[in-house]
């Protein structure tokens, strides 16, 4: 079976979906690993703001938010 691969932005609010890859560089990709976002990690949409940017995100118990741009570039699997 293959596992289908979207843009944490496409995940709809109150959806899980597990971490495949961090498509972002630098300093943010080097916070979003001390924050818990690895690969294989589960993530939850949880809010969206009204204009759809930013988004609200839980990982690992707490939120973040996540500008939609920058949740464009992560690649989840969605959880069934």
């Amino acid at each position: 079976m293959r596992c289908t691969q979207v843009p944490l932005s496409d995940i709809a609010v109150g959806q899980s979906a597990v971490i495949v890859t961090l498509g972002i560089t630098g300093p943010l990709r080097r916070r979003l690993f001390a924050l818990g976002m690895l690969t294989g990690e589960t993530i939850t949409v949880r809010r969206v703001a009204p204009l759809g940017d930013p988004l609200e995100l839980e990982v690992k118990g707490y939120r973040l938010s996540l500008r939609k741009a920058e949740a464009g570039r992560i690649l989840v699997a969605p959880r069934a």
